[in-house]
């Protein structure tokens, strides 16, 4: 098989439950490569049972980058995946191996490949605070004292879109600064490296199973008590704040507002709605190479990513197609 290209970067992307983890690391193995994250939860020191990590296993056979990078109340926004990952695959690349990025963030798959400025910070404490202000007083009023701080965001923003108006907020209470003034920002120049994308697709039905099976095991195995003892720590006013799928669901079970049944039930429901919003979101990027992964085996997949890497020098993304 013909060597590949140090200056290639595999990323094995896709929906959650198609099984990026297992081909990714069968990748690795295939290749000497080395495994990057590309997951917005998996950055997180304290998630496990419900962000599908690498098995201990799986990560003492090889190195894996980015996984547990941050603790719950740090910065996990796209700006900061940009510069974290690209230092990862230069530390990849320097020992001559091939980073392989998985994950099914697309925001972190575009950060990686363009770059971006800093994003606007993020605190998860302001934001509690600002979503209780906003189940409290309304969005008209958030809006308006909005519009005495970043008067451009508030003429952007309807008075009615609570979601945006506290994210402008807590934009200018982090920083001191409006929200255009970040997005005025001018972004670094990307990477010089050569991408090759495969997202594993699976269709709707069978992949609502595997939601429905992942969904049953976590609970089994312990994410209840993972929140309760995460609840109890420094970072429980982060978790809350996160509103991550499995861990929402978790809090209300622990608090008595609903019962196991409707955790699992709600846990699968925003699943599903989290993988049709990935599926939509790989489907429109044309870097990528979709590979039907339902009933083909991981190694099958690996073999057949390590392969298409090999033949013909992947495309630059600078590059418009036809040219490479």
């Amino acid at each position: 098989m013909k060597p590949l290209a140090t200056s290639l970067t595999i990323a094995i992307v896709g929906a959650t439950a198609t099984g990026k983890t297992a081909v990714a690391e069968r990748v690795a193995e295939l290749t000497g490569g080395e495994i990057v994250c590309a997951d917005s939860r998996q950055v997180f020191a304290e998630l496990d049972l419900g962000t599908g990590k690498p098995s201990i296993a799986e990560r003492s056979a090889r190195p894996h980058h980015l996984f547990d990078a941050l603790t719950l109340d740090g910065r996990a926004s796209a700006g900061w995946y940009a510069e974290a990952s690209a230092k990862a695959r230069n530390d990849v690349r320097s020992r001559g191996r091939v980073p392989i990025l998985v994950g099914g963030s697309g925001f972190y798959l575009r950060a990686a490949q363009e770059g971006l400025a800093d994003e606007p910070p993020q605190d998860a404490v302001i934001r509690a605070r600002l979503r209780q202000e906003l189940a409290t007083d309304g969005a008209p009023a958030l809006h308006a004292r909005l519009a005495e701080v970043d008067p451009e965001s508030a003429a952007r923003i309807h008075p009615n879109d609570g979601q945006r108006v506290v994210r402008a907020l807590e934009v200018f209470e982090t920083s001191g600064q409006p929200l255009g003034w970040w997005h005025r920002r001018t972004a670094p120049t990307p990477l010089a490296e050569r991408w090759r994308v495969f997202e594993l697709v699976v269709p709707p039905s069978p992949l609502n199973r595997r939601i429905r099976l992942r969904t049953a095991s976590m609970l089994e195995h312990g994410l209840i008590d993972e929140v309760r003892g995460l609840l109890g720590g420094p970072h429980g006013d982060a978790l809350r704040a996160l509103q991550a799928i499995g861990y929402d669901e978790a809090i209300d079970v622990i608090e008595d507002r609903i019962s196991m049944t409707q955790a699992r039930d709600r846990t699968n429901l925003r699943t599903r709605q989290l993988a049709k919003r990935q599926r939509t979101w790989f489907r429109h990027q044309a870097t990528s190479v979709p590979l039907e992964a339902l009933e083909v085996e991981a190694d099958v997949l690996a073999e057949t990513i390590v392969a298409m890497s090999a033949i013909d020098p992947p495309r630059s993304i600078d590059t418009p197609p036809g040219t490479a």
